[in-house]
């Protein structure tokens, strides 16, 4: 056995370790002191926290200040993208209104509609370099899954595979220079074992309603996606490193739109007046 004097310079190197260890834990999950200069409380960025290759994402909370009315008037498919990256909690708030869970009844239930609760989209989300933005720093470039009971990222493989993808959605030139596109995969046996060959056709109901939710929650977040829907499957499969059974079936690439769009209530009203003045 060690002497007294070894084995309390032992522990004190332990309790030095552990303290470090705990400081490091304290900053990484440590909320802002307080919002800068123009933000309110609750619009202070939270960054993710990575355990592992899981990246722990910010949880979702009303942020936008948008109105579903709001978000529905200034949904529009957006192509041209400033150089600039998504933050971690934009990317993270179009995750779970894609797919998020919303509530645990007799399952989890999300933010999109689904047949039976089958829920058979899985979200891909390929990063360029430097094109999320969390915290003080970027996430790795690279291709990730998410999770959406945990509200977190998973990690499939590291480097930027924008120019893959580019090449497989027949060179879209929206694609390859966005800072993150999601790709909405299917399980369609989910889906069909239940309901037989028309499951098939509640597969691509729900991935129209993941979509939409996509649109509208980056038109709140003065954002901009495109659904694209040409693009050669195998080759997308391939890039994203998709599971077997996972068809893919739409990419969203989203950016910060180069010429923001707001739609107009007034405008609105003076073109369906002018149209029932016949």
């Amino acid at each position: 056995m060690a002497p007294p004097s070894t084995r309390l310079k032992l522990a004190a190197a332990v309790l030095a370790v552990a303290t470090v260890l705990l400081a490091a834990l304290a900053l990484l999950t440590k909320p802002a002191e307080g919002p800068a200069a123009g933000e309110a409380a609750g619009d202070v960025a939270v960054p993710a926290a990575a355990v592992g290759s899981e990246i722990l994402l910010p949880l979702p909370r009303a942020r936008s200040g948008v109105s579903v009315e709001e978000a529905l008037l200034s949904r529009k498919s957006v192509r041209a993208w400033r150089e600039e990256p998504l933050d971690i909690e934009d990317l993270a708030a179009i995750l779970w209104a894609a797919q998020g869970v919303t509530e645990r009844t007799a399952w989890y239930r999300r933010t999109a509609p689904s047949a039976g609760a089958t829920y058979p989209l899985e979200v891909y989300v390929v990063v360029g370099e430097r094109g999320v933005k969390n915290g003080a720093s970027f996430l790795p470039a690279g291709v990730y899954k998410y999770n959406p009971l945990r509200h977190s990222l998973v990690l499939v493989k590291l480097g930027d595979a924008r120019s893959g993808l580019w090449s497989a959605s027949l060179r879209q030139e929206w694609v390859r220079s966005a800072p993150a596109s999601l790709v909405i995969c299917a399980v369609f046996e989910r889906t069909t074992r239940v309901y037989g060959e028309r499951g098939e056709r509640y597969v691509y109901m729900e991935a129209g309603h993941a979509g939409q939710n996509i649109y509208l929650m980056a038109a709140a977040l003065n954002l901009g996606t495109v659904a694209v829907g040409a693009f050669d499957d195998a080759a997308v499969a391939e890039v994203i490193s998709a599971e077997p059974g996972e068809a893919p079936l739409y990419i969203y690439p989203v950016g910060v739109p180069r010429e923001p769009y707001k739609g107009s209530f007034e405008k609105l009203h003076e073109l369906f007046e002018s149209a029932r003045r016949g």
